[in-house]
């Protein structure tokens, strides 16, 4: 039974094709891209805007978080997902408190979601689950996090399993049940990190 269960995650994982992917290039600048919706967990004042980025990877443009929260967040809207993965490239620039880039997935609100982050400040790498607006470790690991420089930040979720993976390289991989069923995709900062983001895929099984 437990090899056909590996079996099973194995094909989900292998088929989580990221049919999605947005550049934010068609995005006018000076505003929050079409079709997201922004806002914070906690209390602040997060700005994210489209803005160009001469060192974008899929230039023209970048979205960036570059205002101030406890925990700060743009999902992608009309999407739902209960299996599948969602990947971005972020470049963590600016921030005393944080340095930080994250993934969200199964969002239902703003209060509760996963999260996968990287900081540039810590050099490491964090799971969480935000539930009721509390946010709970799930699971650190170090990774080398260089700030003013392109990471590519990747989530895989099938069931209760989830790999976290930076620049190619798996550094979580377990499971956890506490937040379940379908839900949107997004990224998300911390603090006063000062974050762009780009090449935002995501795909569902």
């Amino acid at each position: 039974m437990k090899q056909v269960l590996l079996m099973l995650l194995v094909s989900v994982f292998a088929n989580a094709a990221l049919a999605d992917t947005i550049g934010f290039d068609q995005d006018s600048t000076g505003a929050a891209p079409a079709g997201w919706a922004c806002g914070v967990t906690g209390r602040g004042s997060p700005k994210w805007i489209v803005e160009t980025d001469g060192s974008a990877p899929s230039k023209p443009n970048v979205l960036k978080q570059s205002g101030h929260g406890t925990f700060p967040w743009c999902a992608k809207e009309n999407v739902a997902i209960t299996d599948g993965a969602v990947e971005v490239k972020f470049k963590p620039m600016r921030g005393s408190e944080d340095r930080a880039g994250g993934l969200m997935w199964r969002f239902k609100d703003g209060d509760n979601y996963y999260v996968a982050r990287a900081n540039a400040l810590e050099n490491n790498i964090s799971l969480y689950r935000t539930q009721r607006g509390s946010r709970r470790t799930i699971k650190y690991v170090d990774a080398p996090v260089r700030a003013n420089e392109w990471h590519k930040l990747r989530v895989e979720f099938a069931g209760k399993r989830i790999k976290v993976l930076l620049d190619g390289m798996l550094y979580i991989d377990l499971e956890d049940d506490h937040i379940a069923g379908s839900g949107a995709v997004g990224v998300w900062t911390k603090a006063d990190s000062v974050t762009s983001f780009d090449d935002f895929s995501w795909g569902g099984k």
